[in-house]
């Protein structure tokens, strides 16, 4: 398959469309949007059963091959924030507090980003480790703690590093990704098989829902991101493609497959929404929260989602052929 091929692939299926159709929703001023306690169980379906069918995955992998890309995978979490703070430096008008807080939401992941890769290599037909979702879970922490640790050294008041790490830890994200890690790798192929019906075969249609309600969200705070500014625009296209283009180059340096490689660039290039603005509202309840969330969810999300995934899978083919 070609890249034009790649690219119109992700671009015409379900997920994207629907997220351009909720997108559009929100500005003709349709409310297409989720009602927020289904999409709060939406968000608990696809955390559980992403942890479940990574955890059931892992029965089948051998310490040794998952080692190396653990560590690397910890590597990059506290790398990727680092670039993303330092690179913020070109943004004058950004303090110091506010680039910790982007930085923290860029060096964590997004769960939706993710899931969408996933989908878009299986209906490609391209191989992905089984210790996929382990590697998600891994690198949410260090880029959230990172992150914020950059942008509180700039003032006097020190940071809850208590309940900021407990509420990374406990933050539901954490919670049923590890949780459903752990009862994936214990239960039995029978205890599998009896729920995979419902927490594994319905997560396409799940994460459909889950887009349309992040375009209609995307569209409603359109106004805001344009506020931002041109330069943190910017950042929040380009950055994406470096940080992505490194995870596949390290992806590929410590053995990965093409599709592993390609996830672990996706995790790279993504930008958390979900477990970074809650720790970041508490570790710098300072920082300007809106900015950081409408830069991730409002731009690199979306650009994730159209052209970032089918690039990183280029890019990850490219290092391959080396």
């Amino acid at each position: 398959m070609d890249t034009t091929s790649v690219a119109v692939t992700n671009l015409t299926s379900v997920a994207v469309l629907v997220f351009i159709l909720g997108f559009l929703g929100a500005l003709i001023k349709s409310d297409v949007r989720i009602p927020d306690q289904v999409y709060q169980m939406i968000s608990i379906f696809l955390l559980f059963g992403i942890g479940l069918k990574g955890g059931h995955a892992l029965k089948d992998v051998s310490f040794e091959s998952f080692a190396l890309p653990a560590l690397a995978t910890i590597g990059l979490g506290m790398l990727i924030p680092l670039f993303a703070y330092l690179s913020l430096k070109l943004v004058h008008k950004i303090n110091d507090l506010d680039r910790g807080a982007i930085a923290a939401h860029y060096g964590s992941t997004s769960l939706v980003t993710f899931s969408a890769a996933l989908l878009f290599l299986e209906n490609s037909g391209i191989y992905v480790e089984g210790f996929a979702t382990a590697l998600l879970t891994i690198m949410e922490v260090p880029g959230i703690v990172v992150g914020v640790y950059l942008g509180s050294r700039h003032r006097d008041k020190s940071v809850q590093w208590g309940k900021t790490l407990h509420e990374v830890v406990t933050g539901k994200t954490i919670l049923l990704l590890v949780g459903g890690l752990v009862i994936g790798a214990i239960t039995s192929h029978t205890g599998y098989s009896q729920v995979a019906p419902f927490f594994i075969d319905l997560q396409s249609g799940f994460l459909v829902l889950f887009l349309l309600h992040l375009g209609y969200l995307a569209g409603s705070n359109w106004g805001e991101i344009k506020k931002v500014g041109a330069r943190v625009g910017v950042f929040a296209l380009i950055f994406p493609i470096f940080a992505g283009t490194l995870g596949v180059l390290v992806g590929n340096l410590v053995g990965l497959s093409v599709g592993g490689a390609t996830i672990l660039g996706v995790l790279s290039a993504s930008a958390s929404y979900i477990a970074a603005p809650a720790a970041v509202s508490i570790g710098l309840p300072e920082a300007n929260a809106p900015l950081a969330l409408m830069s991730s969810i409002g731009v690199t999300f979306p650009f994730n989602l159209l052209i970032g995934i089918p690039l990183y899978l280029e890019i990850s083919r490219l290092f391959a052929g080396l």
